[in-house]
């Protein structure tokens, strides 16, 4: 038998959301909605499928490895091409990062409630990774600063946070990067970054264009693209150059280049499905408060319930489940006693909340 290094052995995977058609299949029920992995319930942009049918003529030819796609990123945030990178999504452009910069003796500082794609690639990089406590639900961005030692490389935050749904603030951002040493790669996550960027506290880290920070954005969100799998990176041109000579040769593929090239173009789409997911949040928001729910309130596309016990969380899970609502718990985060709700249409917003009114029925029985 092959042996496997003991931190891929003690390694637990990712795990998505559970398909629709999985739980109708095991459920014997129908029309199951799925609110559990932050997807855009309005679809895809229009232009992006348009532009995979037409590419899907050249699937004989290698993929120009996101070149394209990076010179239109370019011009849109007038930087060089060099400065932009591009992958199979945000989560590719991480790993590649934790490849390129990490050594054996090196360590990580992020928060404990992040990301759990982030603490999948931690613990598959095996560096020490220190989760620092939240402080209502936020990056405690002070007991972060007061980590770093010199063995520190790597920082991550995302912004706003999965599945917290809170930001790091413009004016706290900005003291955080300047307590960082400009040896250490600040990897800011910016997945949810359509959905907030309209607030007036939400820090664009294009904005300030540090050196030592690389910012990740992905299409799989307000786009509608997560499954072609496309997202970029932008950072000083030194970082993306190293970061160039580790990543998958031909990363991305030739559909989902032309897919990011297209939403890029899309403007309609994009603010269209801005202004109903705001409409979503302000909605789950009033009814969370109605139920007299211990809710966090959220600038992305999803809100978290915090019910204060995972044995809770497991069993309106399941009734949710039972009657055709897929939410998801958030144990595998390391926040067991919340569940997350992602945004969806508005008759699926009301269908949820309906059911969520009568599992918490059944609950305080």
């Amino acid at each position: 038998m092959i042996t496997v290094p003991s931190h891929i052995a003690s390694l637990r995977p990712y795990q998505p959301g559970r398909p629709i058609e999985e739980v109708e299949r095991e459920l014997g029920i129908h029309n199951v909605i799925k609110l559990a992995s932050n997807e855009n319930p309005f679809g895809s942009s229009p232009l992006a499928i348009d532009a995979i049918r037409r590419s899907l003529g050249h699937l004989e030819q290698y993929p120009d490895a996101g070149r394209s796609l990076r010179h239109v990123l370019a011009n849109q945030h007038v930087i060089k091409a060099d400065n932009v990178i591009c992958g199979s999504g945000s989560e590719s452009i991480i790993a590649t990062a934790l490849r390129t910069f990490l050594a054996p003796e090196d360590e990580m500082i992020t928060s404990a409630g992040t990301f759990v794609g982030f603490q999948v690639l931690a613990h598959i990089a095996a560096v020490k990774t220190h989760y620092l406590p939240m402080q209502n639900f936020t990056y405690d961005l002070d007991a972060m600063a007061s980590q770093i030692n010199e063995r520190t490389k790597i920082i991550y935050i995302a912004n706003p946070n999965n599945p917290t749904g809170t930001i790091v603030t413009t004016n706290a951002l900005e003291r955080f990067i300047e307590k960082v040493p400009q040896t250490i790669l600040v990897i800011l996550d910016e997945a949810y970054f359509e959905y907030a960027c309209e607030y007036p506290d939400y820090p664009d880290s294009m904005r300030w264009r540090w050196d030592n920070v690389l910012t990740c954005r992905t299409f799989s969100k307000a786009h509608g693209l997560a499954g072609i799998r496309i997202g970029y990176g932008m950072a000083h041109s030194e970082i993306i150059t190293a970061m160039m000579k580790t990543k998958l040769p031909f990363e991305p593929s030739t559909p989902a280049t032309a897919a990011g090239i297209a939403a890029l173009e899309d403007e309609e789409f994009i603010k269209k499905t801005v202004e109903q997911n705001r409409d979503s949040l302000r909605y789950l928001h009033t009814e969370f408060e109605r139920l007299e729910l211990d809710f966090v309130p959220s600038l992305a596309n999803f809100v978290m319930i915090d019910f204060g016990l995972q044995e809770t969380v497991n069993r309106i899970y399941d009734g949710m489940l039972r009657r055709g609502v897929i939410t998801r718990p958030l144990a595998g985060f390391g926040l067991p006693q919340c569940l997350r709700i992602s945004t969806g249409t508005t008759e699926q917003n009301e269908r949820c909340v309906a059911t969520l009114e009568e599992v918490l029925a059944e609950e305080r029985v």
